[in-house]
């Protein structure tokens, strides 16, 4: 019980200004760059969500991370891609947790080791508080997969299907 009331205050504690400082205004411009630069090589699509902690609805039930990632990756229509290419990066400063929700198209090629393997990686910058090293790297990694498995066809159209700016919630 102690547990999860420190849980729920540790969330409660961080708010929208703590996600501006660790992603402020020229970082997300920077993010929404590399995102569109990324969508040209491959018909995927990426997204990235921060959020400082979770809804109190989640912290009552004792919900994971990747529970909220889920039902961004819904909210954000990352699913609703016309390959089913999407993914989603999701950072949640209160836990410094990482979840990387990639839609059936893309997940069905690549193993749940090789997201951990990601994840592993960029665990190591959101540390030590280097999010657009961490981010940056995660929008590489995941456009080497999106690359590989859904090559942007050299003359066809790619059309930008979701927002490329990060959402901090």
């Amino acid at each position: 019980m102690l547990a999860k009331i420190k849980r729920m205050l540790r969330h409660r504690w961080l708010d929208a200004s703590d996600t501006r400082r660790a992603v402020p205004p020229e970082m997300v411009r920077r993010l929404a760059q590399r995102v569109a630069a990324s969508e040209l090589k491959h018909t995927g699509e990426i997204r990235i969500y921060v959020e400082a902690g979770l809804p109190l609805s989640y912290l009552w039930r004792d919900a994971p991370p990747r529970e909220r990632a889920v039902t961004m990756f819904g909210k954000l229509r990352v699913w609703d891609t016309e390959h089913n290419n999407g993914v989603l990066v999701y950072l949640l400063l209160a836990e410094r947790a990482i979840e990387i929700v990639a839609d059936r198209g893309l997940d069905a090629q690549v193993s749940e080791a090789s997201w951990r393997e990601i994840v592993a990686r960029m665990s190591d910058a959101f540390r030590a508080g280097r999010f657009e090293e961490g981010l940056t790297q995660a929008i590489d990694e995941v456009t080497a997969l999106l690359v590989q498995h859904f090559p942007a066809e050299p003359g066809a159209a790619n059309v930008n299907e979701l927002p490329d700016e990060p959402v901090l919630g």
